[in-house]
């Protein structure tokens, strides 16, 4: 991640990096003073249990646990599916199992991620995955235990899994007896931007599970569902690597609280990653760009011509401020790769800081087009 470089005192500083950086509300920061708290690792805890039940009434599943995050949902679905050393799962090569979480399945549940390529919408060739199942054991390829999705999808700057292509998958996995878990950390923006339940989406997963960490705004936590044969062995897990949370109820207070306010304002973090991805597309620039069709819920994924600027330098430029710029705004943003950066709004950032953030982006690319002009590398803007 580059570094921030702020000179000055009154510079704004919008921080769009990540959804993961949000702070409760102050409503939630009430309830979580007074939540109602027990052992939830025995039970006891009759907030957990309020929000377990809820979430899996959400998802329309038989049961749900509480975990501290979706790297260990993911961890956990993967550990009771694929519940013996040498088998692999399915997941694609751009998915958050397998970029973003150390190898845990392998160090820790001896599985293997076989990859397959994501498209620019985060699904895969259902022709190639079904070349790649292995349903039975045989004497050179892993048994394939689990497939993996991801919706919204992550490091494909937020894409909406279509319905159709899920309803697709989920008859090949039938078909083939494997298991699907999707991936959900962020499905509540899924909901919103396709106007899909949450209960439908999910429907032919036999695991899934949500943050609350994210857009919603919680402190901490994700809720794993499934069957309840699937939720009691993940209690086992959860134990087993150190998950157990005793008075958790007051985070959980949090988290039922989100439920009722913080899904449907997800469609401002929407419009705001719109609203800067427009003003991107609207300076035509051929170096920096952005796929205004891609923006579907509240990322947008910029691209770079990293010959004449890198995702880096980029990003350093939007961070930096000094006396004389005209736009007093540190603005910072997510970089994924030399090409790629990434904006992702959440609910702090309110729509003065989108103004600003829009105006520092408009004066970074137009120095980047004057400095190569200079240099006699690049036509002006258009």
């Amino acid at each position: 991640m580059p570094q921030n470089h702020v000179s000055g005192e009154g510079v704004r500083i919008v921080d769009i990096r990540t959804d993961t950086i949000t702070k409760p509300t102050q409503a939630m920061r009430n309830v979580m003073a007074i939540a109602e708290v027990g052992d939830s690792v025995f039970g006891e805890d009759p907030t957990v249990d309020k929000l377990e039940r809820r979430c899996a009434d959400l998802l329309g599943k038989e049961d749900a646990v509480y975990l501290p995050s979706g790297t260990m949902c993911n961890l956990i679905a993967i550990m009771v599916h694929c519940n013996k050393r040498g088998v692999e799962f399915i997941a694609g090569d751009k998915s958050h199992s397998y970029l973003c979480e150390l190898g845990g399945a392998a160090v820790l549940a001896g599985v293997q991620c076989s990859q397959i390529h994501n498209k620019p919408d985060g699904t895969f060739c259902l022709e190639e995955l079904q070349r790649r199942i292995h349903p039975e054991v045989n004497l050179r390829s892993a048994t394939t235990g689990l497939i993996i999705i991801e919706n919204t999808h992550n490091l494909c700057g937020g894409k909406v899994l279509p319905l159709e292509w899920i309803d697709d998958l989920a008859k090949i996995a039938s078909k083939f007896k494997v298991p699907l878990h999707m991936d959900g950390a962020r499905i509540m923006n899924a909901v919103v931007q396709s106007k899909v339940p949450a209960k439908r989406i999910a429907r032919d997963m036999d695991s899934v599970f949500f943050c609350f960490s994210k857009g919603l705004g919680c402190p901490m936590g994700s809720v794993l569902c499934g069957t309840a044969s699937f939720v009691n062995e993940a209690r086992r897990l959860r134990k087993m690597l150190g998950g157990d949370v005793r008075q958790v109820g007051i985070i959980a207070a949090a988290c039922l609280l989100a439920l009722d306010e913080m899904i449907d304002r997800l469609q401002i973090d929407h419009d705001h990653a719109l609203q800067i991805a427009k003003a991107i597309d609207d300076m035509q620039s051929d170096i920096v760009r952005v796929d205004l069709s891609s923006v579907q819920t509240n990322m947008a994924l910029i691209t770079f011509d990293s010959k004449l600027v890198t995702a880096k330098e980029f990003l350093e430029k939007l961070a930096h401020v000094s006396p004389t710029d005209s736009v007093q705004v540190c603005v910072k943003g997510g970089f994924i790769n030399d090409e790629e950066a990434r904006f992702v709004l959440q609910w702090e950032v309110t729509d003065e800081d989108v103004s600003c953030a829009i105006e520092k982006v408009k004066m970074v690319i137009g120095q980047i087009h004057q400095d190569l002009k200079r240099r006699g590398k690049k036509r002006p803007l258009s």
